[in-house]
């Protein structure tokens, strides 16, 4: 056995605490060469390969400088070392000759690695300064090589002149100057050559043509479609939830929303199967991006969903995802920017880049949040694109506000509007404009047990104020203390510690109840009355489903953008004549009282008047489950923005005429022995056509007929031939661009046609035109589909 004393011991361990380290780091010196090689000649080499990428034409081989004084530089730090660890080498053999024999032999063991590594880096660096010289002698052959090719295709990286592409030499001069403006560039490929210029406005722009040398197959090879799966109602929404995610106050508000409207949703779909019959629904694929829950727009809503903040919002979008669910479709749910990137394939940059993929959903459901950032963030891709999103809109937009140009120069631009839409793709929480759709909320359905139990534990003289924030509460002081000498007045309002002053000590008020709870107290109670403010919220048709009479205060003169802050900015001039006005229109009395608070005499006697008064719980059926489930399969089904041109473009004449003056003379209507064109939704035979009085828009011209304005329909009457039918005398006819178009004024005997269909527009009126007004009949309770729209 050999035998070291404690000073042998000390340097072995010396040397292994040296070394170790030491053959890892040479050991990563060599991994590290290894890749540099590899990725530096694999770069030139690809970057030589004609017609393979972006890159294929250079004026000059980028990186080969680099690459050459980076191996030098690398040589030179290995033979460094080599020198410095031989010098280490020798002065620790100087110091160590007093050590014992036995102890040196068994050093000089332990160090013998060592001078092998010595010589392990003499030749990696031997090799790579011979590797050097071997990429430096590639590299000039290359340098030859690309001055023969870019001679023979000089000619072919000049921006052609083709009248089919008569802004490609402005988009190369553009690129020339603000290619380095946006990384997205780098990413596609362009270099700052001429052909890569070109080969990105031809293959990932549109604005160049083709350049014939380059594998256009291989460029434009569009990807498999996939194959279409049949929708299939659902019942089981636990995996909707899963989609819907968590962490924010408002998505758990949603989601506790949707558990407890999951067996109504079930029973709807069922009904509407039923309905449906054997209807072929196609799966679509569907991106829902709440853009106003993302961080980059504030997400001021999450916050204040335990503080009484608006909930209408998240009510309306709940019930969205569950349809779209429970109609079987496929959702990709996102609530931040990174999200959507990510699902709509934004390549890395500033959002100046078209998609890095064709874009893989057949529609989009968003805000006007989420408008904003695809428009920032897809590039040209979004005017692509833009014709399969639907932007969820609690207002409303009117066609002369969502055009750009006319928005511009008629004082209708605001914040929110010139989008350049379809007006039909803005979806409301209420159908107030007949120029978007429709999209709604549910309320709670009761089946006829429930009613009655409602109707038989009713309170007579119990009232629940609509309003759960203080501030709505402050002024109100007269018409609470006359309704406080008939009912018994309960509060939701908000608050942590003390009672909000706004609030009067003879209201019972309960803090911020969760739903359930909230849905409880309506059904114990009389009344449910307004304070001028929300406007249109969901809260009044949840009283009225739970057997309460809702009293709000008239307008007089009424709310609209020109003289009240709330509706400053939104992109309509909708005169608003009530808090609610869809329960004003389309429920009304008994289930809705509209009067002055201004007028106290007709303030107490509405009161009196509704102590005296029974209803039973009332629900339209345009807000049940089934109603809305109808109502998202018809518009997933027939509205289709990115197809052509109308059937009858603005202007064109057809043998036959197939308008027929109705036998009563006061309108036209579809002729009986015309069919329906192919493909139009609503059906044409629903089609009747009005001449409304000066200063009347089409939207009440309609309502007077009991029917609904249909802006859809407007290209078929807008020609000189409709108005001759309604024996309208045009002593000259002009094609303009006006929201209120096509019109008649008098006197002047002059018809006016609309030029622009983006502004085609049923709301809007002016004393000096007689407006031409397309109507059709609708379901009852279904206001958005006619008769034959399902």
């Amino acid at each position: 056995m050999i035998t070291v004393n404690s000073d042998g011991k000390i340097m072995v361990r010396r040397c292994l605490i040296t070394l170790r380290p030491f053959r890892l780091f040479v050991l990563g010196i060599g991994f590290f060469t290894l890749c540099f090689l590899m990725t530096s000649l694999g770069g030139q080499f690809s970057a030589r390969r004609l017609g393979d990428s972006p890159f294929t034409i250079r004026t000059e081989v980028p990186g080969g400088s680099e690459s050459r004084g980076a191996l030098r530089k690398m040589s030179d730090l290995l033979e460094l070392m080599v020198k410095r660890m031989d010098m280490l080498a020798r002065l620790e053999n100087s110091s160590d000759l007093h050590r014992t024999a036995s102890v040196a032999h068994l050093a000089a063991d332990r160090l013998t690695p060592g001078a092998g590594l010595i010589e392990r880096i003499q030749a990696i660096a031997q090799n790579v300064s011979d590797i050097a010289v071997k990429v430096d002698q590639i590299l000039r052959h290359s340098l030859i090589l690309h001055s023969k090719v870019s001679e023979g295709r000089r000619d072919q990286c000049e921006a052609p002149s083709d009248p089919k592409f008569p802004d490609c030499s402005g988009k190369v001069e553009w690129m020339r100057a603000r290619w380095t403006s946006d990384p997205c560039y780098a990413f596609f490929g362009v270099d700052g050559t001429e052909c890569s210029f070109l080969i990105y406005l031809s293959e990932v722009e549109w604005f160049c043509p083709p350049l014939p040398w380059r594998n256009q197959t291989a460029s434009r090879r569009a990807p498999k479609a996939l194959p279409k799966v049949q929708a299939v109602f659902r019942s089981n929404l636990s995996h909707l939830l899963e989609l819907m995610g968590s962490g924010k106050e408002s998505l758990i508000f949603m989601k506790k929303r949707t558990r407890r409207f999951t067996a109504q949703w079930t029973k709807a779909a069922k009904h509407l199967a039923q309905k449906l019959g054997d209807t072929r629904r196609d799966q679509k694929q569907i991106l829902v991006h709440i853009g106003f829950l993302t961080e980059e727009s504030g997400d001021v809503f999450s916050p204040r969903v335990l503080k009484g903040g608006p909930l209408g919002e998240m009510v309306q979008w709940a019930d969205i995802l569950a349809a779209l669910y429970v109609l079987g479709h496929s959702l990709r749910i996102t609530v931040s920017l990174k999200e959507l990137q990510s699902n709509l394939g934004v390549p890395p940059g500033r959002g100046n880049c078209p998609l890095t993929v064709p874009l893989p959903f057949d529609l989009i459901y968003t805000d006007y949040h989420g408008l904003q950032q695809m428009k920032q963030h897809m590039g040209l891709s979004f005017k692509k694109y833009r014709c399969r999103i639907r932007v969820i809109d609690t207002f409303g937009t009117e066609p002369a506000y969502n055009h750009e140009e006319y928005a511009t120069l008629h004082g209708y631009r605001t914040n929110w509007g010139y989008w350049n839409l379809n007006p039909k793709q803005f979806m409301t929480m209420f159908p107030h404009t007949p120029d978007n759709s429709f999209m709604g909320f549910v309320s709670e359905e009761l089946n006829e047990t429930e009613k009655q139990l409602i109707k038989d534990s009713k309170a007579s003289n119990m009232a629940v104020v609509y309003g759960k924030e203080a501030s709505i509460w402050k002024g109100k002081e007269k018409f609470l203390a006359i309704l406080n000498k008939y009912m018994e007045i309960h509060g939701t309002v908000y608050y942590e510690s003390q009672r909000p002053p706004e609030v009067p000590a003879f209201v019972k008020n309960h803090g911020l109840l969760p739903q359930p709870e909230f849905q409880q107290l309506l059904r114990k109670a009389k009344l449910f009355i307004g304070f001028g403010f929300p406007y249109e919220g969901p809260a009044p048709l949840e009283a009225i489903a739970n057997g309460c009479i809702f009293l709000q205060s008239r307008f007089s003169p009424p709310h609209s953008s020109l003289n009240h802050e709330f509706f400053r900015g939104k992109p309509t001039s909708r005169e608003v004549f009530s808090q609610h006005p869809y329960a004003e229109n389309f429920i009304g009395k008994p289930h809705v009282w509209t009067v002055d608070y201004n007028n106290s005499e007709e303030f107490e006697a509405a009161v009196k008047a509704i102590m005296n008064t029974q209803v039973d719980p009332y629900l339209p059926y345009e807000y049940t489950c089934t109603g809305m489930l109808e109502r998202i399969h018809a518009y997933i089904q027939h509205q289709d923005f990115c197809a052509g041109p109308s059937p009858v473009p603005p202007g064109a004449h057809t043998s036959q005429s197939p308008f027929v003056l109705a036998p009563n003379a006061t309108h036209l209507q579809w002729a009986q022995n015309i069919s329906s064109l192919a493909g139009a939704w609503p059906p044409t035979h629903s089609l009747r056509a009005w001449l409304a009085a000066p200063g009347r828009a089409c939207t009440d011209a309609c309502l007077d007929h009991g029917l609904v304005c249909e802006p859809s329909f407007f290209p078929y009457l807008n020609s000189q031939d409709a108005f001759l039918k309604l024996q309208v005398p045009c002593d000259s006819t002009e094609w303009e661009m006006h929201h209120l178009y096509p019109a008649f004024a008098q006197p002047g005997q002059e018809c006016y046609l609309q030029k622009e269909p983006l502004l085609f527009s049923c709301a809007g009126a002016s004393t000096k035109y007689q407006r031409l007004c397309p109507c059709r009949d609708f379901l009852k309770g279904q206001v958005a589909l006619c008769r034959g729209c399902l």
